[in-house]
């Protein structure tokens, strides 16, 4: 039987699939529900410690689908806030939670303002709830930009620094950095979090869109009051990008656990995050198109993907795909060898064929 369960920023997790900070992570009970339908874990929906400055809007989500297939939809915009629900109560929540499933990973999202202070008390406050780690939002890319929140601070790579040190310093658990996609270079604020003594990165959040814009209103989507705002963009159009920055962060940040995510529907889609170094996956959008239940055939396609590899454990696989990057100009020198290379092994053959022909008139007394 292949074993599903992966150590990752020193947790034991029973299988690589958590759900990720969003919406189907918005309170205690649909966390509870999803632990008892299979998932190895959860990351709340991000936290702060004042809610009543999150104010969300309706409608705050729009989709792209696909152009033959209506039905199919390949991106999620939204522009919804971190919860709005009271700081006290998740606190709540969370412990019972956890004391309900002792066995699965809950980690807290939690996200505040560039003060010190408001960091320490968040992490101080969150960790007494039995969590199992802590994720900092650095990379939110709506709303909050004001208060310097989310990827405002993210995009800095000093600030990054900065703040993973203040939160290290109070935490008792660990802590992963949430990176943004809203860079040139990935790699650059995760580096700065390590620096900064994380104990892993997750990545990546959503990419800042425009899902489009009303053709006969000729208002941007979604559209509130007859404005708009640009918006988070997921699913899965966006896990091409989202392999992209896990690998060069992977490759950037060895020895370090990443959380990969990005439009993950299926297992194929997390197995591909895994080789390219991803030690567990989160799912979103999946779970909000296709239900929790998808847990079921995540798991299923991933034990499936292992005995067909001959792969025992998890970890067997992790970044296998990894030393396969390489330069352009290197794939041209490779490539130009390998040319090089058949160009003599057909010369060879033509050799041998003409000597083995020649000998062979020879016998034949030709």
């Amino acid at each position: 039987m292949a074993d599903l369960s992966i150590q990752a920023a020193g947790i034991r997790h029973p299988n690589p699939f958590l759900l990720a900070s969003g919406p189907p992570g918005t309170n205690g009970k649909v966390i509870k529900r999803s632990f008892a339908l299979g998932w190895g874990g959860a990351v709340c929906k991000t936290l702060s410690l004042d809610s009543n400055k999150v104010i969300n809007t309706v409608p705050r989500y729009g989709k792209l689908t696909a152009r033959t297939r209506p039905e199919e939809v390949i991106g999620f915009e939204n522009i919804e806030l971190i919860s709005d629900r009271p700081f006290a109560a998740w606190l709540e929540e969370l412990h019972d939670c956890k004391r309900a499933y002792p066995d699965r990973v809950l980690i807290a999202s939690v996200m505040e303002e560039y003060r010190k202070d408001a960091w320490v008390e968040i992490v101080e406050r969150v960790q007494q709830t039995g969590v199992d780690a802590l994720e900092l939002n650095f990379s939110c890319p709506h709303g909050l930009p004001e208060r310097r929140m989310g990827a405002a601070m993210g995009m800095d790579p000093e600030i990054v620094e900065e703040v993973t040190g203040w939160v290290k310093k109070a935490a008792r658990v660990p802590v992963y950095a949430k990176m943004t996609p809203n860079v040139t270079d990935p790699t650059a604020a995760a580096l700065a979090a390590v620096r900064g003594g994380a104990d892993g990165l997750a990545a990546i959040n959503t990419v800042l869109c425009v899902i489009g814009v009303d053709l006969e209103t000729l208002r941007p989507l979604p559209t509130v009051e007859g404005y708009s705002t640009p918006g988070g963009y997921s699913g899965p159009a966006i896990r091409p990008i989202a392999l992209r920055h896990v690998m060069e962060i992977a490759r950037a940040c060895p020895g370090v656990g990443v959380s990969g995510m990005g439009g993950i529907e299926t297992a194929e889609d997390a197995v591909q995050f895994m080789l390219l170094g991803a030690h567990t996956t989160q799912v979103c959008t999946g779970a909000m198109l296709h239900g929790y239940e998808i847990i079921e055939e995540l798991c299923a396609g991933l034990v499936a993907f292992m005995e067909r590899h001959g792969f025992q454990r998890v970890a067997e696989f992790i970044g296998r795909s990894l030393p396969f990057f390489t330069t352009h100009a290197d794939l041209v020198e490779r490539q130009r060898a390998a040319k090089q290379g058949k160009a003599a092994l057909t010369a060879r053959d033509d050799l041998w064929q003409g000597d083995i022909a020649g000998e062979t008139r020879g016998l034949l007394g030709e």
